[in-house]
């Protein structure tokens, strides 16, 4: 490890890229424009951002995980520098408050440096009583970002997350900028790298614990580093949609195999599915299936689509795939119009991912912050917007055996529609999920997650 870089296992990856030095300026201006305009909407002069601070676990003397403040990490890559503080002011150099304590019990931030490090005057206190001369003398100019639980990391600021300023801030963090991509490609390339590791401990008959190990070996990251949890789901168990417990033996019979599994590079995220069978070739079949219409949904990705739209298509993809693989009878429009689609696909097609695997704006209309709602019957979609260029997000149609779901289509329209038997056979499967990363163009998509299997 070099010294003077946070060790947030990403140092391989970016010293491997020397474009991400080369790009870092641009988005540094990128983000000063955003603040200058929410700055001047919230008639304030001083932006100032929390990075966050270490929660305890109830009656010991031990913390959760730190994750840090989207919104700094956004400024720089220092996902484990807690209560520290950047402070923008339009026309002068950001300045970073870089808490430095003297501590014998943890490993402390190392000195400050990286490509990052010249576009700061950087600021390094080791006791938190010296970071309020550091700030702006005039608090009640200030807007404060960050999650507050003590009052005194406040420093007297008494905006705190003022929702105009917030609302700038988040409607515009959907379109990345050209440092955050290649981010987000080193990102995909890292977890794909995971993926391929999980899938031949998979062909080993490995349980999920095993499996899961094997990833996080390959993309080098302990559980806390991960940007969520990963799915690691064997047979039946990947039909629970956020399925993390982890079965520490393997099952008696291996059937198939579906993982939800990212990582992360200089804090921005990958988030990658796939699906396998062991050897049973029905199934496989219908994984590739999956996988043709996920990949017909990409190729409609451009600038200008509305992801509802685009969503809602996606279900009548699937109504086609239900009936060519003997699970549902009828058409399309039918299978939509009852119910039956969204009993067997019942969450949203994908969402923005950036510096946070569901990143912030998805819901927006413009920067006031006015929501746009999913479209009727289809609560969990988490992006409704018009696409953009330089939009980064999931496309991930599911198909899943969810007896709950499917019990409550009994007694309805949808009931006669249902191949009851098809039901049964798909049942010790749990389910298929095909899952890309992709950025939107003026014309079409970069699909981050694709290039990266082929890269490597």
């Amino acid at each position: 490890m070099k010294h003077g870089i946070i060790p947030d296992m990403n140092d391989d990856y970016s010293d491997r890229n020397p474009q991400l030095g080369t790009l870092y300026p641009g988005h540094i201006e990128a983000l000063k424009a955003r603040h200058d305009h929410a700055l001047e909407k919230s008639d304030a002069s001083h932006a100032v951002i929390f990075s966050g601070s270490p929660k305890d676990t109830f009656l010991d003397d031990m913390s959760y995980p730190f994750v840090a403040n989207p919104h700094f990490l956004s400024w720089a890559p220092l996902g484990g520098l807690p209560l520290s503080y950047i402070v923008y002011t339009p026309n002068e150099m950001p300045r970073l408050i870089y808490y430095q304590p003297h501590d014998y019990w943890h490993v402390v931030p190392g000195d400050p440096g990286g490509y990052w490090a010249p576009h700061f005057d950087v600021c390094v206190v080791h006791s938190l009583d010296d970071i309020t001369a550091l700030l702006p003398k005039d608090r009640d100019k200030c807007i404060l970002i960050g999650e507050i639980d003590e009052p005194a990391h406040a420093f007297g600021i008494e905006r705190v997350n003022p929702t105009m300023a917030i609302n700038i801030l988040h409607y515009a963090r959907g379109v990345k900028t050209e440092y955050e991509l290649e981010c987000m490609r080193l990102a995909s390339r890292r977890g794909a790298r995971g993926h391929i590791a999980a899938e031949a401990t998979f062909r080993d008959s490995a349980s999920e614990f095993e499996i899961h190990r094997a990833y996080c070996q390959a993309v080098s990251h302990v559980d806390n580093e991960l940007p969520y949890g990963n799915i690691v789901a064997l047979n039946s168990h990947g039909a629970v949609l956020h399925y993390t417990d982890l079965d520490r033996e393997p099952p008696d019979e291996m059937r198939s195999f579906l993982i939800d599994a990212g990582a992360r590079v200089c804090g921005y995220a990958s988030d990658i599915t796939r699906t396998y069978s062991f050897d049973d070739a029905r199934f496989a079949e219908l994984i590739e299936r999956i996988d043709v219409m996920q990949l017909e949904i990409v190729g409609k990705l451009r600038a200008g689509v509305d992801y509802r739209e685009l969503h809602v298509d996606t279900h009548r993809l699937l109504g086609s795939v239900l009936v060519d693989s003997g699970l549902a009878h009828g058409d399309a429009d039918t299978l939509l119009e009852t119910g039956v689609t969204s009993a067997f696909f019942p969450h949203g097609l994908g969402h923005l991912i950036g510096v946070q695997v569901h990143d912030v704006g998805g819901h927006t209309q413009n920067e006031s912050g006015a929501i746009v709602d999913p479209p009727s019957g289809h609560p969990f979609l988490r992006l409704t917007r018009v696409l953009e260029e330089n939009m980064t997000l999931t496309i991930e149609p599911g198909l899943y055996l969810i007896d709950m779901l499917l019990e409550k289509l009994r007694g309805t329209p949808a009931e006669s529609h249902i191949n009851w038997e098809g039901v049964d056979w798909l049942r010790p499967f749990g389910g298929i999920r095909i899952e890309d990363d992709v950025r939107v163009t003026l014309d079409g998509c970069e699909n981050l997650t694709r290039d990266a299997f082929a890269a490597i």
